[in-house]
Protein backbone atom coordinates (compact mmCIF):
# COMPACT_ATOMS: atom_id res chain seq x y z
CA UNK A 1 0.00 0.00 0.00
CA UNK A 2 1.73 3.42 -1.04
CA UNK A 3 2.35 5.52 2.00
CA UNK A 4 0.79 8.77 2.97
CA UNK A 5 2.12 11.94 1.31
CA UNK A 6 2.72 14.43 4.38
CA UNK A 7 0.71 15.66 6.81
CA UNK A 8 -2.62 18.20 7.27
CA UNK A 9 -0.65 20.90 8.08
CA UNK A 10 1.67 20.79 5.21
CA UNK A 11 -1.17 20.22 2.87
CA UNK A 12 -2.96 23.32 4.15
CA UNK A 13 0.02 25.45 4.10
CA UNK A 14 1.25 24.75 0.41
CA UNK A 15 -2.40 25.14 -0.72
CA UNK A 16 -2.80 28.33 1.09
CA UNK A 17 0.69 29.74 -0.45
CA UNK A 18 -0.61 28.77 -3.36
CA UNK A 19 -4.01 30.53 -3.62
CA UNK A 20 -2.53 33.52 -1.94
CA UNK A 21 -0.30 33.58 -4.97
CA UNK A 22 -2.77 33.39 -7.60
CA UNK A 23 -4.93 36.11 -5.66
CA UNK A 24 -7.56 33.88 -4.03
CA UNK A 25 -9.41 36.05 -1.55
CA UNK A 26 -9.89 33.91 1.48
CA UNK A 27 -6.42 30.91 0.59
CA UNK A 28 -6.79 29.51 4.15
CA UNK A 29 -10.95 29.59 4.55
CA UNK A 30 -10.51 27.85 0.80
CA UNK A 31 -8.05 25.04 1.77
CA UNK A 32 -9.54 24.08 3.90
CA UNK A 33 -12.73 23.57 2.45
CA UNK A 34 -10.67 21.36 -0.55
CA UNK A 35 -9.07 19.22 1.94
CA UNK A 36 -11.79 18.46 4.25
CA UNK A 37 -13.87 17.57 0.64
CA UNK A 38 -10.74 15.20 -0.64
CA UNK A 39 -10.22 13.41 3.00
CA UNK A 40 -13.61 13.19 4.00
CA UNK A 41 -12.52 14.75 7.88
CA UNK A 42 -14.24 18.04 8.85
CA UNK A 43 -12.58 21.19 9.02
CA UNK A 44 -12.95 20.82 13.32
CA UNK A 45 -10.74 17.43 13.20
CA UNK A 46 -8.27 19.00 10.30
CA UNK A 47 -7.62 21.75 12.47
CA UNK A 48 -7.50 19.78 15.80
CA UNK A 49 -5.00 16.93 14.48
CA UNK A 50 -2.12 18.93 11.81
CA UNK A 51 -0.40 16.14 11.99
CA UNK A 52 -2.47 13.61 10.66
CA UNK A 53 -1.26 11.96 7.25
CA UNK A 54 -3.09 12.99 4.03
CA UNK A 55 -3.22 9.40 2.55
CA UNK A 56 -2.52 9.01 -1.56
CA UNK A 57 -5.63 8.72 -2.72
CA UNK A 58 -7.30 11.88 -0.52
CA UNK A 59 -3.67 13.57 -1.46
CA UNK A 60 -4.21 13.68 -5.37
CA UNK A 61 -7.94 14.45 -5.40
CA UNK A 62 -7.35 17.14 -3.17
CA UNK A 63 -3.96 18.44 -5.78
CA UNK A 64 -6.65 17.89 -8.41
CA UNK A 65 -9.12 20.58 -6.65
CA UNK A 66 -6.19 22.43 -5.85
CA UNK A 67 -5.03 23.15 -9.66
CA UNK A 68 -8.83 24.28 -10.27
CA UNK A 69 -8.68 26.69 -7.53
CA UNK A 70 -5.07 28.26 -8.87
CA UNK A 71 -7.28 28.88 -11.60
CA UNK A 72 -9.31 30.80 -10.04
CA UNK A 73 -12.31 28.32 -10.26
CA UNK A 74 -14.53 29.45 -7.46
CA UNK A 75 -15.07 26.78 -4.37
CA UNK A 76 -18.50 25.93 -4.76
CA UNK A 77 -18.17 25.29 -8.09
CA UNK A 78 -15.17 23.04 -7.22
CA UNK A 79 -17.12 21.23 -4.28
CA UNK A 80 -20.08 21.34 -6.59
CA UNK A 81 -22.29 23.11 -3.18
CA UNK A 82 -23.36 25.62 -1.75
CA UNK A 83 -24.93 26.36 1.54
CA UNK A 84 -27.94 29.01 1.90
CA UNK A 85 -29.97 29.17 4.49
CA UNK A 86 -30.98 25.99 5.69
CA UNK A 87 -29.94 24.29 2.60
CA UNK A 88 -26.96 22.52 0.96
CA UNK A 89 -27.74 23.39 -2.65
CA UNK A 90 -25.76 21.64 -5.59
CA UNK A 91 -24.30 23.74 -7.67
CA UNK A 92 -22.47 24.10 -11.45
CA UNK A 93 -22.00 26.62 -13.88
CA UNK A 94 -25.55 26.35 -15.39
CA UNK A 95 -26.53 28.90 -12.74
CA UNK A 96 -24.93 31.75 -10.42
CA UNK A 97 -23.47 30.69 -6.93
CA UNK A 98 -26.05 31.63 -4.27
CA UNK A 99 -24.89 34.77 -2.77
CA UNK A 100 -25.20 35.93 1.40
CA UNK A 101 -26.88 38.94 0.47
CA UNK A 102 -29.30 37.38 -1.55
CA UNK A 103 -30.60 35.87 1.65
CA UNK A 104 -31.90 39.44 2.78
CA UNK A 105 -35.18 38.19 -0.08
CA UNK A 106 -35.72 35.00 2.28
CA UNK A 107 -36.20 37.37 5.32
CA UNK A 108 -38.60 39.83 3.31
CA UNK A 109 -40.55 36.68 2.79
CA UNK A 110 -40.66 35.81 6.25
CA UNK A 111 -41.51 39.13 6.87
CA UNK A 112 -44.63 39.42 4.38
CA UNK A 113 -45.42 35.34 4.70
CA UNK A 114 -47.30 35.17 1.85
CA UNK A 115 -49.75 32.22 0.69
CA UNK A 116 -48.16 32.29 -2.86
CA UNK A 117 -44.82 33.26 -4.09
CA UNK A 118 -43.07 33.31 -7.60
CA UNK A 119 -39.25 33.69 -7.82
CA UNK A 120 -38.38 34.99 -11.43
CA UNK A 121 -34.94 33.76 -12.68
CA UNK A 122 -34.72 30.70 -10.03
CA UNK A 123 -31.11 29.66 -10.90
CA UNK A 124 -30.78 26.80 -8.68
CA UNK A 125 -32.94 27.13 -7.14
CA UNK A 126 -31.96 28.70 -3.49
CA UNK A 127 -34.78 31.34 -3.02
CA UNK A 128 -37.61 29.23 -4.32
CA UNK A 129 -36.53 26.35 -2.45
CA UNK A 130 -35.93 28.55 0.95
CA UNK A 131 -38.99 30.08 0.89
CA UNK A 132 -40.89 26.61 0.93
CA UNK A 133 -38.46 24.92 3.28
CA UNK A 134 -39.11 27.97 5.94
CA UNK A 135 -42.96 28.89 4.74
CA UNK A 136 -44.77 25.61 4.55
CA UNK A 137 -47.80 26.83 3.83
CA UNK A 138 -47.20 28.66 0.97
CA UNK A 139 -47.54 27.45 -2.70
CA UNK A 140 -44.00 28.43 -4.56
CA UNK A 141 -43.13 28.90 -8.46
CA UNK A 142 -39.95 28.95 -9.88
CA UNK A 143 -39.31 30.25 -13.02
CA UNK A 144 -35.84 30.62 -15.36
CA UNK A 145 -35.34 31.37 -19.27
CA UNK A 146 -32.39 29.26 -18.98
CA UNK A 147 -33.57 25.06 -19.43
CA UNK A 148 -30.54 24.44 -17.93
CA UNK A 149 -30.53 26.62 -14.67
CA UNK A 150 -33.76 25.13 -14.47
CA UNK A 151 -33.08 21.63 -14.33
CA UNK A 152 -30.57 22.15 -11.55
CA UNK A 153 -33.39 23.94 -9.49
CA UNK A 154 -35.85 20.75 -10.14
CA UNK A 155 -32.43 19.07 -9.22
CA UNK A 156 -31.99 20.42 -6.18
CA UNK A 157 -35.71 20.29 -4.92
CA UNK A 158 -35.66 16.62 -5.46
CA UNK A 159 -32.81 16.30 -3.36
CA UNK A 160 -33.81 18.16 -0.77
CA UNK A 161 -37.32 16.72 -0.44
CA UNK A 162 -38.91 19.69 -1.80
CA UNK A 163 -40.17 19.10 -5.33
CA UNK A 164 -43.54 18.38 -4.01
CA UNK A 165 -43.77 22.17 -2.79
CA UNK A 166 -42.50 24.16 -6.03
CA UNK A 167 -43.46 24.18 -9.16
CA UNK A 168 -40.75 24.72 -12.33
CA UNK A 169 -41.52 26.67 -15.36
CA UNK A 170 -39.54 27.54 -18.17
CA UNK A 171 -40.26 31.49 -18.87
CA UNK A 172 -40.17 34.56 -17.08
CA UNK A 173 -44.43 35.41 -16.01
CA UNK A 174 -46.58 32.82 -16.27
CA UNK A 175 -49.46 33.94 -17.77
CA UNK A 176 -52.64 34.90 -16.12
CA UNK A 177 -50.61 33.77 -12.65
CA UNK A 178 -51.49 35.75 -9.27
CA UNK A 179 -49.15 36.03 -6.52
CA UNK A 180 -48.70 37.30 -3.30
CA UNK A 181 -44.71 37.95 -3.34
CA UNK A 182 -42.99 38.16 -6.46
CA UNK A 183 -38.93 37.64 -5.71
CA UNK A 184 -36.16 38.35 -7.80
CA UNK A 185 -32.41 38.13 -7.84
CA UNK A 186 -32.36 39.39 -11.75
CA UNK A 187 -29.39 39.84 -14.14
CA UNK A 188 -27.94 43.53 -12.54
CA UNK A 189 -24.24 43.83 -13.53
CA UNK A 190 -23.25 46.81 -16.02
CA UNK A 191 -21.28 46.03 -18.97
CA UNK A 192 -18.63 48.61 -17.70
CA UNK A 193 -18.76 46.38 -14.87
CA UNK A 194 -18.45 43.22 -16.48
CA UNK A 195 -14.67 43.76 -17.09
CA UNK A 196 -13.62 44.55 -13.43
CA UNK A 197 -15.28 41.27 -11.98
CA UNK A 198 -13.20 39.09 -10.05
CA UNK A 199 -11.99 36.05 -12.48
CA UNK A 200 -14.24 33.65 -10.14
CA UNK A 201 -16.89 35.10 -11.66
CA UNK A 202 -16.01 36.42 -15.16
CA UNK A 203 -14.37 33.38 -16.01
CA UNK A 204 -16.93 30.62 -14.90
CA UNK A 205 -20.47 31.98 -13.70
CA UNK A 206 -22.81 32.15 -16.81
CA UNK A 207 -22.92 35.80 -18.26
CA UNK A 208 -26.31 36.14 -19.23
CA UNK A 209 -27.30 35.35 -15.72
CA UNK A 210 -25.15 38.58 -14.50
CA UNK A 211 -25.30 40.95 -17.35
CA UNK A 212 -28.88 41.93 -18.84
CA UNK A 213 -27.39 44.57 -20.85
CA UNK A 214 -25.58 48.28 -20.93
CA UNK A 215 -27.30 49.73 -17.50
CA UNK A 216 -27.75 46.71 -15.68
CA UNK A 217 -31.66 47.10 -15.24
CA UNK A 218 -32.92 45.69 -18.66
CA UNK A 219 -34.00 42.32 -16.85
CA UNK A 220 -35.53 44.15 -13.71
CA UNK A 221 -37.32 46.75 -16.34
CA UNK A 222 -38.98 43.90 -18.30
CA UNK A 223 -40.00 42.05 -15.43
CA UNK A 224 -42.08 45.30 -14.15
CA UNK A 225 -43.45 46.29 -17.52
CA UNK A 226 -44.35 42.59 -18.10
CA UNK A 227 -46.54 43.19 -14.45
CA UNK A 228 -47.70 46.28 -15.25
CA UNK A 229 -49.22 45.02 -18.52
CA UNK A 230 -50.87 42.17 -16.56
CA UNK A 231 -49.81 39.54 -17.97
CA UNK A 232 -49.23 38.49 -14.57
CA UNK A 233 -50.21 39.56 -10.90
CA UNK A 234 -48.12 40.44 -7.75
CA UNK A 235 -49.16 41.95 -4.26
CA UNK A 236 -45.96 43.17 -4.06
CA UNK A 237 -42.51 42.32 -5.38
CA UNK A 238 -38.96 42.13 -3.80
CA UNK A 239 -35.78 42.81 -6.02
CA UNK A 240 -32.30 42.40 -5.25
CA UNK A 241 -29.90 45.16 -6.66
CA UNK A 242 -26.70 46.20 -7.01
CA UNK A 243 -25.06 48.96 -5.40
CA UNK A 244 -26.12 52.09 -6.30
CA UNK A 245 -29.32 51.04 -7.98
CA UNK A 246 -32.03 51.37 -4.96
CA UNK A 247 -32.86 54.55 -6.23
CA UNK A 248 -33.53 54.27 -9.92
CA UNK A 249 -35.06 50.94 -9.18
CA UNK A 250 -37.46 52.27 -6.50
CA UNK A 251 -38.80 54.60 -8.98
CA UNK A 252 -39.58 51.50 -11.28
CA UNK A 253 -41.42 50.11 -8.90
CA UNK A 254 -43.54 52.79 -8.29
CA UNK A 255 -44.52 53.12 -12.08
CA UNK A 256 -45.07 49.39 -12.01
CA UNK A 257 -48.18 50.65 -9.56
CA UNK A 258 -46.83 50.03 -6.10
CA UNK A 259 -47.65 52.36 -3.94
CA UNK A 260 -45.23 51.40 -0.65
CA UNK A 261 -41.59 51.06 -1.85
CA UNK A 262 -38.47 50.82 0.26
CA UNK A 263 -35.25 49.83 0.17
CA UNK A 264 -33.40 47.16 2.45
CA UNK A 265 -29.70 47.14 3.03
CA UNK A 266 -27.93 44.46 3.74
CA UNK A 267 -25.20 43.28 6.33
CA UNK A 268 -22.53 45.98 4.32
CA UNK A 269 -25.51 49.09 4.46
CA UNK A 270 -25.58 48.64 0.85
CA UNK A 271 -29.45 48.90 -0.34
CA UNK A 272 -29.89 45.54 -1.71
CA UNK A 273 -33.65 45.07 -1.76
CA UNK A 274 -36.50 46.95 -3.43
CA UNK A 275 -39.33 46.13 -1.53
CA UNK A 276 -42.92 47.46 -3.68
CA UNK A 277 -46.26 46.55 -1.97
CA UNK A 278 -49.75 47.23 -4.36
CA UNK A 279 -51.55 49.38 -1.14
CA UNK A 280 -54.41 49.74 -3.50
CA UNK A 281 -55.30 45.79 -4.12
CA UNK A 282 -54.98 46.29 -8.07
CA UNK A 283 -52.93 43.01 -8.16
CA UNK A 284 -55.44 40.32 -6.38
CA UNK A 285 -54.19 37.43 -5.91
CA UNK A 286 -55.53 33.64 -6.31
CA UNK A 287 -55.70 32.95 -2.04
CA UNK A 288 -57.59 36.62 -1.61
CA UNK A 289 -55.24 39.39 -0.17
CA UNK A 290 -52.37 38.75 1.17
CA UNK A 291 -51.65 38.83 4.92
CA UNK A 292 -50.36 42.04 5.74
CA UNK A 293 -53.24 43.72 3.80
CA UNK A 294 -55.99 41.57 6.37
Amino acid sequence: MPAAVGSVRDALASAADAFAAAGAGSPRLDAELLLAAATGLDRARLAAEPELPVEPGPAREFAAMVRRRIAREPVAYILGRKGFRRLDLATDPRALIPRPETELLVEVGLELAPATVLDVGTGSGALALALADELPGAAVTATDTSAGALRLAAENAERLGLADRVRFELGSLPDGGRFDLLVANLPYVTEAEWAGLEPEISRYEPRSALVPGPSGLEAIEAVLGELSLGRCAAAAVALEVGAGQARAVAELVRRAGFGSVEARPDLAGIDRVVLGIDTQGGSQTAGGAPSWRR
